[in-house]
């Protein structure tokens, strides 16, 4: 006889009333998809050498006008609470202090992904495009490029492209914004 799992479906007040009381330790690096606490992977030099690319290279470019939120939590839905490796928000005066940013408050997420591009461009991209995030990028480091997708639809993403060394990419929602890709991969 086959035993019986059943999952308990944390919602993302569930999620943060743990964090505050001290059962997520401000150490444990967790995000919230599905309604599951997902242990998230730890960060290599590479990985983290992006990042900090990008948040330089956006935050020149961008900094007066949006907000640049590196590894930071975005409410995606009731049970979706994920950080991606950076994201583009819409400028707000609070920077966010009264209320974590929602899907209709991002114009790009960005995941850098070193040892965990399944898990982006399976699990985290279709959420993002559930959510209604209009562009999505995944700095593939290991495949030496970068994924677009954008324009989601019914819940999916209908832009994917893939840009490598050489090839510019723009964020569609603020199109005089360019990045050469080798400036993205380092």
């Amino acid at each position: 006889m086959a035993a019986q799992v059943t999952r308990v479906r944390f919602t993302v007040d569930q999620y943060e009333d743990m964090g505050r009381a001290g059962i997520l330790g401000e150490d444990v690096r967790v995000e919230l998809v599905d309604g599951e606490i997902v242990q998230m992977s730890p960060i290599g030099a590479r990985h983290m050498a992006c990042v900090n690319r990008l948040t330089a290279l956006l935050s020149q470019r961008l900094g007066q006008r949006y907000i640049i939120s590196p590894q930071n939590p975005i409410r995606l839905s009731r049970y979706q609470e994920p950080e991606p490796d950076l994201a583009v928000l819409k400028w707000r005066d609070d920077f966010y202090a009264s209320a974590k940013p929602t899907a209709a408050d991002v114009l790009l997420v960005i995941e850098v992904a070193e040892t965990t591009l399944e898990y982006d461009t399976k699990v985290k991209i279709p959420r993002y495009a559930q959510a209604g995030v209009p562009e999505a990028w995944v700095a593939d480091l290991m495949g030496n490029l970068v994924k677009q997708y954008a324009d989601p639809v019914g819940g999916v993403y209908q832009v994917e492209r893939e840009y490598r060394r050489g090839e510019t990419l723009m964020l569609r929602a603020v199109p005089e914004l360019s990045l050469d890709v080798a400036a993205i991969l380092g």
